[in-house]
């Protein structure tokens, strides 16, 4: 087993800060190409593949990448993920794949299975292909993972030297899902954009890498909101319809490439810290999907800013694909001072927040959600409470 890489030890040795740039050598997006991910596989030289995904992923589409691989005289080996990304599991997982001797793992499945198949593969030795199932994140082009408790409460990440040696995208696949998953990846991907322009005007600001932020996971960033603000209702339509059309491929490559490159070689700020902080409220965690919490925290963080103009943009958007935003929508009580209490506390502990250029304290925090909340609530008068519900149906 590999011990901990931590990115800072290699490039911010000795106070440096340089601009890095980290990305996937391989990504693949179409509708069918799950059908022949067998010849992508077949440029890594690999023989002996284990597939980590949930028990409906292997009967789904993690039976797909089996049945390739064996049809190309490779073997494969199941490992079911049994839906955490916690230290726990992931240790289990990694005993057991060193035993089965892959050279390879495959993780196939959404945000959570896929931040395990790197933790996994990195302890094991192997390189990790991602095939997400899901446009519902920005994991599966990073070098790091978010890790949780068993408890499902975020607990920090991990990172590794290397990102995913291929990321295989069926955007059929992902048209067959609820559109919900698409969505909560908007207001993940959203947030790439408005995390990134604060970590490049602010000198002091460094990425998750210790490093700065490179101009062009900027220009991704700025690229990915402008993708969904053109084209995310029509994406929404879509994929609600099960269409694959040219709106639903640019924002699930917006979702997905352009958010992933973005905020890791870009910089995360305030609307992480809040997703962070939303975790440790367990009727949050247990209901909604990190992007949704994401979103709720973008327009924190504009209101925290006093960006209260882009904040409405932002919200308005939002509201009309059916993100939630207000916290009474993300199932938190605007009256219970204790609940807003523990997630301004919670996200207090992400670094990102130094990244802005005054000083946070918790009660700007919390501030900013209930400002956040405020705008929230006029939005969605103005969009009509039917038409907001009709959209989150």
């Amino acid at each position: 087993m590999k011990e901990a890489f931590f990115p800072g030890a290699v490039y911010a040795v000795g106070g440096a800060s340089p601009r890095v740039m980290m990305a996937p050598p391989k990504y693949i997006q179409g509708a069918g190409v799950l059908d022949h991910i067998c010849h992508y596989l077949s440029l890594l030289d690999r023989q002996r593949f284990g597939i980590l995904a949930s028990s409906r992923g292997h009967r789904a589409e993690g039976g797909r990448v089996a049945e390739s691989i064996q049809q190309s005289g490779g073997t494969s080996i199941s490992a079911v993920f049994e839906g955490e990304c916690s230290v726990a599991q992931v240790d289990k997982h990694s005993a057991d794949l060193v035993d089965a001797r892959i050279d390879c793992l495959i993780a196939v499945g959404g945000g959570k299975c896929v931040d395990a198949g790197k933790c996994i593969a990195y302890r094991v030795g192997v390189p990790v292909v991602i095939v997400p199932t899901l446009a519902s994140n920005d994991a599966p082009c990073s070098a790091l993972s978010v890790m949780y408790s068993d408890a499902g409460v975020m607990d920090g990440a991990e990172f590794f030297p290397d990102n995913p040696v291929l990321v295989v995208v069926d955007t059929s696949v992902v048209a067959a899902a609820s559109a919900r998953y698409l969505v909560a990846g908007m207001g993940d991907a959203m947030a790439t954009w408005y995390e990134a322009r604060v970590c490049a005007a602010n000198p002091h600001a460094r990425t998750v890498l210790g490093a700065r932020p490179t101009l062009a996971a900027g220009v991704l960033g700025e690229l990915c909101a402008d993708i969904l603000y053109r084209h995310g209702e029509q994406a929404r339509q879509d994929v609600s319809s099960g269409v694959v059309s040219s709106a639903l491929d640019d924002v699930v490559e917006a979702n997905t490439l352009l958010s992933g490159i973005g905020f890791e070689s870009g910089g995360l700020a305030g609307a992480h810290g809040y997703a962070q902080g939303f975790t440790n409220l367990r009727q949050v965690e247990a209901n909604f999907l990190h992007g949704e919490m994401v979103a709720m925290g973008v327009v924190a963080q504009l209101m925290m800013e006093g960006d209260d103009a882009e904040a409405r943009r932002v919200a308005a958007f939002f509201a009309r694909v059916g993100l939630p935003v207000t916290l009474e929508q993300i199932g938190v009580a605007r009256n219970k001072d204790k609940e807003l209490e523990v997630v301004a506390a919670g996200a207090m502990g992400f670094l990102g927040f130094e990244n802005l250029p005054f000083p946070v304290t918790q009660e700007k925090v919390t501030s900013g959600l209930l400002a956040g909340d405020a705008l929230g609530q006029t939005v969605i008068a103005e969009l009509g409470d039917d038409a907001y519900r009709a959209l989150q149906a």
